[in-house]
């Protein structure tokens, strides 16, 4: 595989001109890149806390609700590789200005939205916005940096994500309260407009990779199967884990994952080349990252429905409840950045990862409608400190070992796993949360305001909290012990 320019490693001394000269220009790429994560931070936090207003407003159903959140899920983390290996071909400065232009055209797009399903597709362009900048953001500055300064510049970056989550929040309470549902979606215009002029001023021209193929079939194949696992949480929500759906769902999941393990193995560039990842630490760090994305992801939404459905509250309200999980997240990942410098990323990773589990394990241990906030801010600020360290440590444990003309297919790869524990996070929390209501129930607990109907209903949804809490704490201690069996091997740690 030949490497891409940008990710070739130029050796360079601390302290001469040219060193200098490389930093000032890796901190400019790192707030290009932060602008693109803010902007994809914003979107996502925004409406987790917002959402109860947009399903008001089309008097959605409950699969419908959902799936505003998951068609936008689906199609970013099937598209993350391809996008990954069209940088490759194309030039990763174009698609990552491109994936500005198309988020903002469809966040304008979604503000205007008739019915329902108009905005679950505009969700899915948004999502397509995304995946481009995602999949090129972090192989952009993990070329921009010296080695010994990458996991400063990768604390800021993950740090600025945690700023979106801490903004995202209050925004989306103000907007959903005082100026309406369609600026949820408008707000992302502005701040795309300055990424879009800011990142074709800052960022270099490099040419592009050899022309390869690109695994249309690999891809596909992704899209198909976990189209059929979320299709088939969701159904289980409704109408449990006996459902002809569900069972569907589920079989062609199982049947289509060896087709796809076949078909990458006979494709010369396959869209997930687990070769890769034949090496124990990538394999458990990916691993761990998948479990924090899975406990982590759903967490927001679920304390804003908790808010709202079971104490009434506004979104507003409710908005200022979550602000803890982004607060924790803002103030850890620049000061794990920071110790960086002197601690592994390995140790980072374990560290965060057993914050993030302490953080839902209290969580778990206090459910009910009358908890005492402080106890759930405490539970929330834990989680956030946590995932925070995590993906700091996480990121630059990966991207530091990868070789250098795979970053951009395996940055893709890496993302995609996180991605695949994001949605199904969204997908299982949903689904675990309101089982045993129902269905006028599930409705009204999207709408916010089940509170309002009986105390009865309002135990039964406690006791969905009780069993999602459970089963987050639950991936989070995995996450703890595959972070673990990721300690890299004594060659690696020398030679790093």
């Amino acid at each position: 595989m030949v490497a891409h320019p940008l990710e070739q490693a130029t050796p360079l001394v601390p302290g001469t001109p040219e060193y200098a000269k490389k930093l000032r220009y890796a901190w400019r790429v790192c707030s290009v890149t932060s602008l693109g994560l803010v902007l994809i931070g914003i979107n996502a936090s925004t409406l987790n806390v917002a959402l109860p207003a947009v399903v008001r407003h089309f008097e959605a159903d409950a699969l419908a609700s959902s799936w505003i959140l998951l068609s936008y899920l689906l199609i970013n983390t099937a598209t993350l590789v391809f996008f990954g290996r069209v940088a490759d071909l194309l030039g990763r400065r174009e698609v990552y200005l491109a994936g500005f232009a198309l988020f903002i055209v469809a966040s304008l797009l979604a503000g205007l939205s008739p019915n329902v399903g108009f905005l679950i597709v505009m969700r899915g362009l948004q999502a397509l916005g995304a995946a481009m900048i995602l999949a090129n953001g972090t192989v952009i500055i993990t070329g921009a940096f010296p080695p010994d300064r990458l996991s400063q510049g990768m604390g800021v970056y993950i740090g600025t994500l945690s700023v979106a989550q801490l903004a995202g929040p209050t925004l989306g309470g103000l907007i959903a309260e005082a100026a309406g549902w369609q600026w949820v979606f408008w707000v992302n215009v502005p701040a795309g407009v300055v990424g879009l002029v800011w990142g074709w001023a800052t960022l270099r021209r490099v040419p592009a990779g050899p022309r390869t193929p690109v695994d249309a079939a690999g891809n596909l194949i992704v899209f198909a199967a976990l189209s059929a696992v979320l299709i088939a949480l969701s159904d289980a929500g409704a109408n449990g884990p006996a459902s002809p759906v569900f069972l569907t769902g589920t079989l062609i999941f199982l049947v289509l994952v060896p087709v796809l393990v076949v078909v990458e193995r006979r494709a010369s560039h396959p869209v997930l080349d687990v070769r890769l990842f034949g090496e124990r630490m990538l394999t458990f760090a990916n691993l761990a990252s998948f479990c924090a994305a899975l406990s982590r992801s759903a967490l927001v939404l679920l304390v804003a429905l908790y808010f709202q459905a079971a104490r009434g509250m506004d979104a507003f309200t409710a908005a200022m409840g979550v602000l803890p999980v982004p607060i924790g997240m803002a103030l850890a990942s620049p000061i794990a950045g920071a110790l960086g410098r002197r601690v592994s990323p390995y140790v980072l990773s374990v560290g965060g990862c057993l914050l993030n589990f302490g953080g839902l394990a209290c969580l778990t241990l206090s459910v009910d409608a009358a908890t005492p906030y402080w106890i759930i801010g405490t539970g929330l600020f834990l989680s956030g400190c946590g995932n925070g360290t995590f993906l700091t440590g996480n990121t630059t444990q990966v991207m530091s070992a990868l070789p250098p003309g795979s970053l951009g297919v395996v940055n893709g790869f890496r993302l995609m796993i996180m991605n695949v524990g994001i949605v199904l996070s969204v997908a299982t929390t949903l689904s675990v949360l309101t089982s045993a209501l129902s269905p006028a129930l599930r409705n009204l607990v999207y709408a916010g305001t089940l509170s309002r109907l009986s105390p009865v209903a309002v135990q039964h949804l406690m006791s969905g909290f009780q069993r999602t809490y459970l089963v987050l704490t639950t991936v989070a201690l995995a996450g703890v012990v595959t972070a673990a069996c990721a300690r890299p091997s004594a060659k690696r740690a020398a030679s790093g």
